[in-house]
């Protein structure tokens, strides 16, 4: 399971004109899954991104979590961050889960984060063709692959 994290001051997910989620300070969460992905890596990764430092404190630094701030999030599934690009030009998706897989797997990623940030989070639509909007802060962008804790 990959994630990219971007610091908002703003972000909105729109499905055909319409504004489906947005929110104001918080974290625009863009998730792509695989296959071979648990539950495991649905914890470990909540985990991380909730308590993640990345929001700053009185005094300007980088020290504070999405938890502590009180913040919002947007859950956006994306299954092109399960992109190969090895060979030629056009990348290959085949990485990727078939939705039967994945659907399941971002529900369960998104409850989860519900639960532990002990909010509701704004999603997207499981592969609709969505317009994304934000206001990255600072910017503060962070990627995170289950596969590769490091």
């Amino acid at each position: 399971m990959k994630a990219v994290i971007q610091r908002v001051i703003e972000a909105s997910v729109t499905i055909e004109g319409k504004v489906v989620s947005e929110i104001k300070s918080g974290l625009l969460i863009l998730v792509g899954i695989v296959a071979e992905d648990t539950k495991e890596d649905i914890d470990w990764l909540v985990k991380k991104i909730i308590n993640l430092r990345i929001f700053n404190d009185e005094n300007g630094v980088m020290n504070t979590s999405l938890k502590d701030v009180d913040g919002e999030a947007i859950i956006v599934s994306q299954f092109t961050l399960q992109a190969s690009t090895k060979k030629g030009n056009r990348p290959s998706y085949l990485k990727a889960a078939k939705p039967v897989i994945a659907i399941p797997l971002y529900n369960q990623f998104v409850n989860q984060f519900e639960k532990e940030l002990a909010k509701k989070v704004g999603t997207g639509e499981f592969g609709a063709d969505m317009k994304v909007a934000l206001i990255n802060d600072g910017p503060v962008t962070i990627i995170i692959d289950t596969k590769q804790k490091e």
